[in-house]
């Protein structure tokens, strides 16, 4: 025989006690199931009980999978396996049968990003920030952001009350993970059971985490974002080595971990979506596969996101609208805020119909709300099934246990809730969540009845509505309502009695009409006393079931599916609909060409681009041209070339923390999304290198971009440039300007930074010998990517720009270099270029120097004006720069100062921020002057490009108009009308009752050489 449990109507006190039976025979049955399951190793005080349960859920509406639904179906499930699902199970002997008539059985979620469990990571008081080594003890990596050796199941401890909350938002399955450092680990899967540890852990090792943020290490380095990219490849390079290597001359426990971890699913947190990218890049140089966690950015580059064929992490962290109605300060928020506010719930469904594979986490959330932005992230267009999908199928795939968890099949784990109605509509509720076999409560809603909805209420005579909601069965609210008032009734139940009492007449009658009833089947009924003494019948029958589960804090979304605006590129303003690829052909007629090549200044003179080139330079040329352009009265220059520029960076400009970083690569932190890009083009900018800080004597690795407003940041790059290095002399180096907390790390003297300088290329040598004369058979040395790079300085792969102010240094560094056997190839700032340019001009350095920028601290207290002038007439190669987000919207005016101070030709002026960067840059083959066959970089002015009162009408880059001021005016105007129409939608959704999170203006880090970040988290 089997027990029958009857959850459905009980309509009499017979029924009412045969459910008290049903109920403490289930709850005996999950009692016995916990030690059933125990474990084996851990003693038990007094009598073992090993029976085991079994469960069959009849009648049910069952999620078998994702893609598999089955009406009126059976789940059979013994101890903690599901044992047979479908419609003709046949039920054996002995099980407990639970009706389910209405009710739906979905297979529990699984969240592949979590910490559950882990206590949250502490500095240690007392690390120096300033710390050179790790401070941990034991024989592991040298820096403490890399502790691939943490091991979650370890540190995991059960949290009954944060378990309570993952299982109330349908989770029952977790990967948790230490969330600290840069390398962090493996990964455990446990499930949410209230159990001992030993119970929960389904697999000890699951995945190895990565970040790019340092967490709680107390080590100076890295300092930057381009530092801990530094370090991640640094170490994958270390681990391969130590691998190889048998006689290795340490014994390293992180590495032991890392090389070990390697085998696990590899996921990497990132926090931006151009992060995606950078991620990408790391795993193709070292040929692994990560799960990229995303911060839910991805459709603002979803093109680029699928290329790399990642699979993501989905986090469903959308906002609440911002506070708008005051105008100063809704002009707070950035248009890329705003519309990320709109859009962020499609992500996605974005992600999905670009049919990228990815998982959805709970991670950023208060799990409370998970519900709601799962619910709202449907109706932003995801559809029910991917959802179902990312939240079980693909991350049970991704851990290698899709035959354990997943869905509910024969052999797998009992993992599974049930819901009032389809789990994905608003009104659903979860009624149990049942984990390996034992039943938890959800909402403290029985299956017996949810109250909540909307009943015709009817006593005696009297006809009314009544309306029943609540978050839980403990925060029901009833009210009456009669014509247009709403009466509020106080409720007590107990079992399935009811009692309700309410005033419907206070002012003709202040007493209270008394109700007492029995729950049934289709509503509640009985006796009542009316307010005037006399009693009548009364009951409420079940109209409609439409309360939600959170009503009282969830928004409220009117619309099926909202609209949303478009994403632009980049995703701010004056960004374009498409990312500008057309290079068309076009014919600028009449201009005043300057031409910075030997024919000077031409009148009157067409220049045609084709393809992306200047095709034809002269008079009145006939051309097929796609458009014409008539220049008449106007002045078309080179595009300008700022050569030190810190635009179009995130995460730090300086890598300071070591008195060498050669490792570290501006190219990898570009930052695409910086406005100053399309600023700059607006000033006729079109090439800006992109250097290094100027903290330590060596340091990182530079990048040549062209500016194309919109492009991913490896789109940026210069094509076919050499690569260049930042050195750097004086204060900044010795940090005498650092403040009195900085005098630990060497040098902290000019004599020092010869030293560094000297030791880093003796090192190189040594180190390249070491790997040329490896024989056939033995390991080659580590390879180290800071000395890699010097050596490219040796091998005239990669050149210097020095970072330089005082006469004594300059010589001192080109003595060294001489002795070395290598080239200063710019001087960059060179203020006392004046007193020694007849030896730069031998040593055949250029110079990158300011216009007119003097006594800003002690060590330019000679700089004069006349420095450019002075130092070309001595046959030096002179560039004028930025160094300034701000000053590289305006370089035509810096070279116009040369000709008030030096007296410089106007053309020679113009070339000081065209072709001599070029040639600087050993790009002077493809831009920097207007001849037939250089790229078409080119900027139509107004008037004469030396005049203050001179705009920049069109930038050209490859061809391409990527400036165009009426354009711009257009954009301007739309920005405008886009901010006005989401500030209304935020307005409208307040008012609906929206939550509201406070103006977090964006701020935008302006980096020069000098910046100096304590982190770049």
């Amino acid at each position: 025989m089997y027990f029958f449990c009857n959850f459905g109507a009980i309509t009499n006190f017979d029924m009412q006690n045969k459910h008290k039976y049903s109920i403490s025979l289930l709850l005996f049955f999950v009692f016995t199931n916990y030690f059933a399951l125990a474990q084996k190793t851990f003693p038990q005080n007094g009598v073992y009980d090993d029976k085991n349960t079994y469960y069959a859920f009849v009648n049910a509406t069952l999620v078998k999978d994702y893609q598999t639904t089955i009406p009126n179906a059976t789940l059979l499930i013994k101890n903690d396996e599901v044992v047979q699902t479908g419609t003709l199970v046949a039920i054996p002997d002995g099980v407990t049968v639970i009706d389910l008539k209405g009710k739906y059985i979905y297979p529990s979620f699984v969240d592949l990003y979590s910490d559950y469990g882990i206590a949250k990571a502490e500095r240690k008081p007392g690390n120096a920030p300033e710390a050179r080594l790790s401070p941990k003890k034991g024989a592991y990596a040298w820096n403490e952001a890399i502790h691939p050796e943490v091991a979650a199941s370890t540190l995991f401890v059960a949290n009954p009350e944060r378990a309570k909350m993952l299982r109330e938002a349908g989770f029952g399955v977790v990967l948790t993970h230490a969330q600290n450092g840069i390398a962090r680990g493996s990964g455990a899967v446990v499930t949410l059971a209230d159990d001992k540890e030993n119970n929960l852990v389904l697999k000890g090792a699951a995945s190895n985490h990565f970040s790019f943020k340092k967490g709680t290490s107390a080590q100076g380095y890295p300092s930057s974002l381009m530092g801990a990219i530094a370090l991640i490849r640094q170490s994958y390079y270390d681990a391969d080595w130590y691998e190889k290597s048998k006689a290795s001359s340490e014994y390293n426990l992180s590495l032991e971990a890392w090389n070990a971890n390697k085998k696990l699913p590899q996921i990497f947190e990132t926090n931006d979506k151009l992060d995606v990218l950078r991620v990408d890049k790391i795993a193709k140089e070292f040929g692994v596969s990560y799960i990229v966690k995303t911060n839910g950015t991805d459709y603002q580059r979803i093109d680029e996101i699928k290329a790399t064929k990642s699979v993501l992490i989905l986090p469903l962290v959308f906002g609440d609208v911002y506070d708008v109605e005051d105008v100063y300060d809704a002009a707070q928020i950035s248009l890329s805020q705003l519309k990320h506010w709109e859009m962020a719930p499609a992500n996605p469904a974005i992600v999905a119909q670009n049919q990228i594979e990815f998982a959805l986490t709970a991670s950023g959330l208060d799990p409370t709300k998970f519900w709601a932005s799962l619910r709202k992230a449907i109706k932003y267009g995801l559809s029910e099934e991917q959802a179902l999908k990312a939240l079980t199928a693909t991350p049970a795939k991704i851990l290698g246990l899709e035959k354990a968890i997943g869905s509910l099949e024969k052999g797998k784990k009992a993992n599974f809730f049930i819901a009032s109605k389809p789990i994905f509509e608003d009104e659903a509720v979860v009624y149990q969540h049942w984990i390996g076999g034992e039943m938890y409560l959800q909402n403290n809603y029985p299956l017996t009845k949810d109250l909540r909805g909307v009943y015709d209420f009817v006593v005696g005579e009297s006809k009314y509505e009544l309306k029943i909601k609540g978050e839980n069965a403990e925060t029901l609210k009833f009210s009456l309502l009669k014509d247009t008032n709403s009466i509020d009734v106080k409720h007590k139940i107990s079992g399935n009695f009811i009692n309700l009492s309410f005033v419907l007449e206070p002012k003709q009658n202040p007493n209270l009409t008394r109700l007492s009833g029995v729950i049934n089947g289709t509503g509640f009924g009985g006796e009542a006393v009316l307010a005037d003494g006399t009693s009548a019948t009364w009951y409420a029958n079940l109209k409609t079931a439409s309360s939600t589960p959170n009503e009282l804090n969830v928004d409220k979304i009117d619309e099926k599916k909202p609209k949303i605006g478009a994403v632009i590129y980049p995703f701010m303003a004056y960004g374009n609909a498409k990312i500008p690829l057309e290079r068309s052909s076009i014919l600028i007629k009449n201009a005043m060409v300057w031409t910075c090549e030997n024919e000077g200044i031409l009148e009157r003179t067409d220049v045609f681009i084709d393809n992306g080139k200047i095709a034809q330079i002269g008079k009145d040329l006939r051309v097929n041209a796609a458009q014409t352009i008539d220049a008449t009265g106007k002045h078309l220059t080179p595009g300008i070339i700022d050569e030190h520029s810190h635009i179009a960076i995130t995460g730090g400009v300086n890598e300071g923390t070591q008195e060498v970083t050669a490792e570290v690569r501006i190219g990898d932190i570009l930052d695409s999304e910086d406005i100053d890009i399309y600023r700059q083009l607006a000033g006729g900018v079109t090439t800006s290198h992109i250097l290094h800080g100027s903290a330590n004597p060596i340091g990182g690795q530079t990048a040549l971009i062209k500016l194309r407003w919109g492009a991913a940041p490896d789109a940026l790059k210069f094509e076919g440039a050499d690569g260049f290095i930042k050195f750097a002399l004086g204060e900044n180096v010795k940090q005498s300007n650092w403040g009195e907390s900085n005098n630990s790390r060497y040098p902290q003297t000019r004599m020092g930074v010869e030293q560094v300088v000297l030791d880093g290329f003796r090192r190189t040598k040594t180190y390249t010998a070491a790997k040329n004369n490896v024989k056939r058979g033995e390991i080659l040395p580590r390879k180290d990517l800071e000395l890699d790079a010097l050596q490219e300085i040796l091998d005239k792969k990669r050149f210097i720009t020095c970072h330089s102010y005082v006469q004594s240094e300059i010589n001192m560094l080109m003595h060294v270099a001489d002795s070395v056997g290598f080239r200063v190839n710019t001087f960059t700032h060179i203020l006392e270029g004046y007193k020694l340019a007849d030896k730069m001009r031998a040593h055949g350095a250029n110079a990158s120097t300011f216009a007119d920028w003097w006594a800003y601290k002690y060590e330019v207290i000679d700089a004069i004006p006349y420095n450019a002038a002075i130092m070309q007439e001595q046959g030096v190669n002179v560039c004028l720069n930025s160094d300034d987000a701000e000053m590289g919207r305006r370089l035509n005016h810096e070279a116009a100062k040369t000709i008030k101070y030096g007296n410089v030709s106007a053309v020679n002026a113009l070339k000081m921020i065209t072709i001599n960067p070029a040639k600087t840059l050993h790009i002077d083959n493809k831009v920097g002057s207007i001849k037939v066959g250089k790229d078409a970089d080119l900027v139509l002015w107004s008037d004469n490009p030396l005049s203050v009162y001179a705009r920049a009408e069109k930038t050209f880059v490859d061809g391409i108009c990527y400036f165009d001021q009426e354009n711009d005016l257009k954009k301007s105007k739309e920005n405008q009308l886009e901010r006005e129409r989401i500030i209304q939608k935020m307005l409208d959704n307040k008012q609906k009752g929206g939550k509201v999170q406070p103006i977090n203006a964006p701020k935008k880090q302006h980096y020069h050489c000098d910046t100096i970040l304590e982190s770049y988290e």
